[in-house]
């Protein structure tokens, strides 16, 4: 079954030329001249539910009658408690249609400590003086126990106890108008929780869905396909709101189905003639090796005209592996495509020319590390590292390469990128001092450190993440990625970080890694290769190489290892012990 086309529709509805002043504008757009257009998609281990336009903002309005009765009013904060699903799709426009801000919270999953969840839930309720929450009935109990006596917060509302009502015309006819007001909350991600709250006004979204629309090249009769988190900007932006205002047939899965079952997103792609989808870097790995062949028979890729790289720094191996695994079934090495992404700025940053592959910058390793300059170079005249362009910036957005006295830095010196563009955070949401330290002069300090060459942008690591070993520069991620494939050590299960060595004045290389063995002469090996493998590519010396079991290593609500957090439970239960 494919996917029709709307062959009335014939332009988007959010371009650069014109656009609509809030979300609420493009809602009232779609449900009074696309009611029965298909908005999305869901796909379950069960079954696929098909939802028109109609039916989405219909379902919407009955929450925004929900929570109108709860007492919620405009620009008052809606936390959502929600799985991946429909419930958590309209609770999220439903909050819209009130004039509220929603905010999705990471659901709780059997590898989250249920104490450590309902505590950071309390902390995000308490420090941003939300309104209401909205879970399941299962929930509820334990929440109305860990959110007690918190004085803003006036209601914990149960998706099962909602009541019909809600006219959707009436939520429509009285919607916010002022482009400046703030649509919702993305959360920076940690281990601890949601963090520092960014706001994002409407007019901000639709500058960034205007922008990025142009960069992708998108079109009426586009299909985006998603299975990534909506709480994470790259599954909200791209994976959800973008689709649904411009009217793009958007297909969309659990992140847990497609953990479970990864070949359900090729599959999604195949049927529903996929034209876009975005993944992290680990995905085209994951996909690549953990999908038998014969689930593979028949399959059809040929549809993706942008398989989009983004979220995690992009490994041109990664992008080799996917290739080599999947063009005998269609896929194009040309819709190989990447992205600088980040909360702040609603979703993109920069993008990679559609239709053609980003370049691979290769430069000396050895200059980049000692001199912090990306020198290009080939492997006859020593060690080199292959570096993939994450792109241009997308329209009215600009990038700077700083030092860390905020100068501008000549091309090709690695520095912290900052932005400056129209769909920048307003600030972060009750925490006014983050937001000073963050920006200056109307400029994001991004706290991402990279390179410009001939105007496209390079990511090289977190400024706080660089350990600097006697003068070299050393990004974890790069030692990360040379020791996941060591047999026995578990594939994305390893963290690197700096341990600063008082004694010599400079830090030392550490790294934990979860391994599937407790036999000391397999442990022995792992280690052994471990430090090899480090010594090669860096020349330097990993000063600790600490392996442990299943669950030691704390992941972030996005779920990725949490670097800074696990460095601090290495000193604590490693170090401090010894």
């Amino acid at each position: 079954m494919h996917n029709t086309v709307d062959t009335n529709q014939t332009e988007l509805l959010v371009s650069l030329s014109s656009r609509p002043a809030t979300l609420l504008d493009c809602a009232r757009h779609l449900a009074e001249n696309m009611p029965d257009r298909t908005a999305l998609t869901l796909i379950t281990p069960d079954d696929n539910r098909t939802i028109t336009y109609r039916q989405f903002f219909e379902q919407a309005a009955r929450y925004a009658h929900a929570l109108e009765k709860a007492g919620v009013e405009p620009h008052d904060l809606v936390v959502l408690v929600l799985q991946h699903g429909e419930d958590v799709l309209f609770a999220f426009w439903g909050a819209m249609l009130l004039g509220a801000i929603p905010s999705i919270f990471p659901f709780l999953t059997p590898k989250l400590d249920p104490d450590r969840y309902y505590d950071s839930v309390r902390k995000l309720v308490e420090l941003s003086a939300v309104k209401a929450v909205i879970t399941y009935g299962e929930m509820q109990p334990t929440l109305e126990q860990h959110l007690a006596n918190i004085p803003t917060l006036g209601a914990i509302l149960n998706v099962n106890d909602l009541e019909p009502g809600g006219q959707l015309v009436s939520y429509l006819d009285r919607a916010p108008s002022r482009p400046e007001d703030t649509a919702f909350l993305q959360h920076s991600s940690g281990s601890t929780g949601l963090q520092k709250g960014v706001m994002l006004s409407h007019g901000a979204v639709l500058n960034q869905v205007a922008a990025y629309s142009q960069s992708i090249q998108l079109v009426p009769d586009d299909v985006v396909v998603s299975w990534l988190p909506l709480y994470h900007d790259m599954g909200l932006i791209a994976g959800f709101i973008m689709p649904v205002v411009q009217g793009i047939h958007l297909v969309l899965m659990s992140p847990f189905h497609w953990v479970r079952d990864p070949k359900v997103l090729l599959q999604a792609i195949d049927e529903y003639d996929g034209t876009l989808c975005w993944l992290p870097n680990f995905a085209y790995n994951f996909l690549a090796t953990r999908i038998r062949k014969s689930a593979l028979d028949g399959l059809n890729l040929s549809s993706l005209r942008a398989l989009i790289n983004c979220s995690e720094p992009v490994r041109a191996d990664s992008h080799h592996t996917f290739t080599e695994r999947f063009a005998p079934f269609g896929f194009r090495t040309a819709a190989l495509q990447t992205c600088y992404a980040m909360a702040e700025n609603t979703f993109a940053v920069t993008q990679s020319d559609i239709g053609t592959e980003p370049n691979i910058d290769i430069i000396d390793r050895n200059t980049i590390m000692e001199q912090r300059v990306a020198q290009p170079s080939d492997a006859a005249n020593g060690p080199t590292v292959a570096m993939v362009s994450c792109g241009r910036p997308i329209p009215n957005t600009e990038i700077r390469v700083v030092d860390p006295e905020r100068t501008d830095l000549p091309e090709r010196h690695v520095g912290e990128i900052a932005l400056r563009g129209d769909c920048m955070l307003s600030g972060y949401y009750h925490r006014e001092d983050a937001t000073a330290e963050a920006m200056q002069d109307d400029w994001y300090f991004t706290g991402d450190l990279g390179y410009i060459a001939d105007g496209e942008l390079y990511i090289t690591g977190r400024k706080k993440d660089l350990i600097i070993v006697g003068g070299k520069n050393i990004y974890p991620q790069d030692i990360e990625n040379i020791i996941n494939d060591i047999p026995g050590v578990h594939a994305g299960r390893t963290v690197a970080f700096g341990v600063l060595n008082e004694q010599l004045g400079t830090e030392d290389i550490a790294v934990v890694a979860e391994v599937d063995t407790e036999d000391t002469d397999e442990r022995a090996r792992i280690t052994k290769e471990i430090r090899a493998r480090i010594a090669q590519s860096t020349d330097t010396m990993a000063h600790y190489v600490h392996l442990v079991g299943p669950k030691w290593l704390l992941k972030t609500s996005s779920g990725k290892v949490a670097r800074a957090a696990n460095r601090q439970k290495f000193l604590d239960e490693v170090l401090e012990r010894n």
